[in-house]
């Protein structure tokens, strides 16, 4: 077994690093690029084509939609259709996230996790 002290004195030169991260890119640089372009095509062929929205229930849609009209109501002038879409997308995933909050159920003698604790400087200054 080696000694574990021995590992730590070693240390790599500014000149072996170089060398190293040459090589590196030169072996990266020899791949040729149609088996990159493979890997490419595999990878965007396992990717599904559009995330489908989570399914709420009619009472959470319907929240979607209320706040979904307010933010057009105040900005709908002023913002594009793509926005729009993007908007009324994180409205549907924000939802989902409250849903499962409002889900856990506390009661009125629940503590908190965490308590604050004020610390007040003695001296008054800062």
């Amino acid at each position: 077994m080696s000694d574990p002290k021995a590992g730590s004195d070693m240390k790599i030169s500014r000149r072996d690093f170089a060398v190293s991260a040459a090589l590196a890119t030169a072996a990266f640089a020899a791949v040729p690029t149609d088996v990159l372009a493979q890997e490419k095509t595999a990878a965007e062929a396992a990717k599904p084509e559009a995330p489908q929205p989570p399914k709420l229930s009619a009472a959470s849609q319907a929240e979607v939609e209320a706040r979904y009209s307010e933010v057009l109501r105040k900005f709908g002038a002023r913002i594009s259709e793509a926005q729009k879409k993007d908007v009324h997308r994180l409205l549907v995933s924000q939802q989902q996230g409250l849903d499962q909050i409002r889900a856990f159920r506390l009661e009125n003698w629940d503590e908190p996790a965490t308590v604050f604790k004020a610390v007040i400087n003695a001296k008054g200054g800062k």
